[in-house]
């Protein structure tokens, strides 16, 4: 009898449970869009607005329940105008998710190679560097902190950018896809004390952006020469260009011996 009446309930409720999936799964995608752009904020202060009103209909406040129904009634139109480019630039990256992905494979070894190589000129000549590659979280925020640019990757620009005393050395260089979105931009320092002395700003900015977002942050050594991957909080020192451009490709998922080299602030 029961498995009877299991058998009754489940073709009524499977759908419901795979579009809850599918709702929780868009909303999710959508906040990584939204992750590291002025609208992020947008949308915190309109969950404030909902509790509000929920709030002002609970306690019965009419004047104060109406004027934010007008809010959210006028609100999604000024949204639309407001947020066009971040609108724009979420449909672009879209295109860019790792589903996508797979169908430009070619492209993506071609990066890899275009940044390895510069990476690996840098190293020999000494010259420091920092360089982003943006991952599901986007990296917006950052640009204005620099200069924006849209140029496609080449070893030959990545090289010349960094070259000393040329305006936009000191900054990092943002890479979208196949495309270099902003160089000469400052990224946020790691917030966790460093133990070891010989790591300078460079690679305290790639460890604090690595912390904040899933981007693969790259950095050439000024003083050593070595190059360096900083991932997910962690850092892969004394690389080599083709261990960097295996990891860009998706030839290899992740790189053995990352070690923490941050700590909790005393």
């Amino acid at each position: 009898m029961n498995l009877e009446a299991y058998q009754f309930l489940i073709p009524r409720f499977w759908p419901d449970v795979v579009e809850i999936i599918l709702v929780a799964f868009v909303i999710y995608r959508f906040l990584l869009f939204l992750v590291g752009t002025r609208a992020m904020q947008i949308v915190v202060g309109v969950m404030i607005l909902s509790v509000a009103y929920f709030g002002a209909l609970l306690a019965k406040f009419t004047m104060i329940s109406a004027l934010l129904s007008y809010v959210f009634t006028f609100g999604a139109f000024a949204a639309v105008v407001v947020f066009q480019p971040e609108l724009r630039n979420a449909l672009a990256r879209l295109g860019q998710s790792r589903f996508m992905r797979r169908f430009s494979q070619s492209e993506r070894q071609s990066v890899a190679e275009e940044i390895a190589e510069a990476l690996d000129r840098l190293s020999r000549g000494g010259t420091g560097a920092i360089i982003a590659v943006e991952g599901d979280i986007g990296l917006e925020e950052f640009i204005s902190s620099g200069v924006p640019m849209e140029a496609k990757v080449s070893a030959d620009l990545l090289t010349t950018i960094f070259t000393p005393y040329s305006p936009l050395h000191d900054g990092a260089v943002l890479v979208r896809g196949d495309r270099i979105i902003g160089a000469g931009c400052v990224l946020p320092l790691t917030q966790f004390k460093v133990a070891d002395k010989s790591l300078g700003t460079r690679h305290r900015a790639a460890l604090g952006l690595s912390e904040e977002t899933d981007a693969t942050v790259l950095v050439v050594s000024e003083e050593t020469s070595t190059i360096s991957v900083a991932s997910h909080g962690l850092l892969h020192r004394h690389l080599s260009a083709p261990q960097v451009r295996d990891l860009l490709s998706g030839a290899i998922s992740h790189l053995e011996g990352g070690e923490r080299v941050t700590a909790p602030a005393s």
